[in-house]
């Protein structure tokens, strides 16, 4: 069993930065791949980004590319979002993910997921 819980969420203005930080209970955090996902109203949940169990790995979505960033420090248990050159677009609920082994952007392969912390971002 793996616990999150997302932070750093808040509202801030178009090109502005947040860093998401999501903490993992349980020892054996280094052994699983995280994704970071998000929902906006009306719509359904997409892929943002997701990072392999050893932080080697990444993968973005194409919306998101070149502006933001995934890390992870399994020292901390914890994975991070940095966000850079936010637009009104990113405006959604941001959830983190777990899945034991290999990183994917489908969320139906993460078993695990936080409760969500919000990005509004304002024109």
């Amino acid at each position: 069993q793996v616990q999150l819980v997302e932070s750093g969420g808040g509202l801030v203005q178009a090109g502005g930065s947040l860093r998401l930080s999501c903490a993992a209970s349980g020892r054996t955090f280094s052994s699983y791949a995280m994704g970071w996902f998000r929902q906006a109203p009306g719509k359904e949940r997409e892929f943002v980004a997701t990072i392999s169990w050893s932080g080697g790995n990444t993968d973005y979505a194409d919306s998101v590319k070149g502006r933001f960033a995934i890390s992870r420090d399994n020292a901390k248990n914890t994975v991070y979002l940095q966000m850079n050159s936010l637009k009104p677009e990113d405006t959604a609920v941001y959830y983190c993910a777990a899945r034991p082994q290999y990183y994917t952007q489908k969320p139906e392969m993460y078993p695990y997921w936080g409760q969500g912390t919000q990005v509004t971002v304002s024109s």
